[in-house]
């Protein structure tokens, strides 16, 4: 997916929030929006917006000099998420569809994004958990996701957020997990989930985890390490997570499953829905669940 004007003013929001985040100096703040100013006034719009965040994140980084300022932010909300894991998990252990639900949950964790949204509040996320626990899904969406992970060899799972892979690991847990592999960063960005967050969250005691070799918000594939390209091309399908993910892969030529809540205008106006919207593109098959923004 290409970048577009509309996503410039993100790209600067990013830069202050993250400026911010990190340290209270207004010069390194002014200096860190400066240079994303003057790279974005150059940037190839045919670039898609992830590589984008990852030049503004890896600058924030080197001006802290902290490889990994979102550390105990991840640490918070993975620890919030597994405080709820055994009250989630009953809920799908009681369901008569527990698919269904895992799946909506999946879905529901997509909210805990700092790039996206980051004034985020766990009371805010806890709205979305009980959306996912009334509201269903498109008609078809479940038969149709079905389907297509029963019938794969060999599916690879693409995370996104911290926190968010809590709720992942309740959607691994419904589905062949000897047939999956689930990828993370290859280094801290934003709240993006890395090799950390899957051991904290016991990701990495139920399925294989492996890393993209980068540290892009998304998937970059001609950036990706020789071992994650191997697996994304010798995966029967791609289970994507998050809307960083959807804008670096929804064009590649690919099997595959993406679920994610639209968080922005560019992306609602893309897919043609509201923003909060729960999307399920499933094999090139588009399906829209209206929930309430948040």
């Amino acid at each position: 997916m290409r970048t577009y004007l509309e996503c410039i003013p993100c790209f600067l929001r990013q830069s202050l929030d993250g400026a911010k985040l990190v340290s209270t100096d207004r010069g390194l703040q002014e200096k860190v929006l400066r240079e994303v100013l003057e790279r974005a006034s150059k940037m190839d719009l045919s670039d898609n917006p992830p590589a984008m965040a990852q030049y503004i994140h890896r600058l924030i980084r080197q001006h802290v000099n902290n490889d990994d300022p979102y550390r105990q932010i991840k640490q918070k909300y993975n620890q919030w998420a597994l405080e709820l894991y055994p009250y989630l998990k009953e809920r799908i252990n009681v369901s008569d569809e527990p698919l269904g639900v895992a799946l909506r949950l999946a879905l529901a964790g997509n909210i805990i994004d700092f790039g996206a949204n980051g004034g985020l509040t766990a009371d805010q996320a806890q709205v979305t958990i009980e959306q996912a626990l009334s509201v269903p899904l498109p008609g078809g969406a479940l038969e149709h996701f079905t389907r297509a992970t029963g019938q794969a060899q060999r599916i690879l799972y693409i995370g996104d957020n911290a926190g968010e892979i809590v709720f992942d690991r309740l959607l691994l847990e419904e589905l062949p997990r000897e047939k999956i592999t689930f990828a993370v960063r290859g280094g801290p960005v934003i709240n993006d989930v890395t090799r950390e967050d899957a051991q904290m969250t016991g990701i990495t005691e139920i399925v294989e985890v492996i890393d993209t070799g980068s540290d892009a918000p998304g998937v970059i594939l001609e950036s990706s390490s020789e071992t994650f390209k191997r697996c994304f091309e010798q995966s029967e399908i791609i289970i994507s997570k998050g809307q960083g993910n959807f804008e670096s892969l929804n064009e590649v030529p690919k099997r595959a499953i993406f679920l994610l809540k639209a968080k922005c205008p560019v992306i609602a106006d893309h897919l043609q829905c509201r923003i909060g919207d729960w999307i399920l593109q499933i094999e090139n098959q588009l399906y829209i669940q209206e929930v309430n923004a948040g």
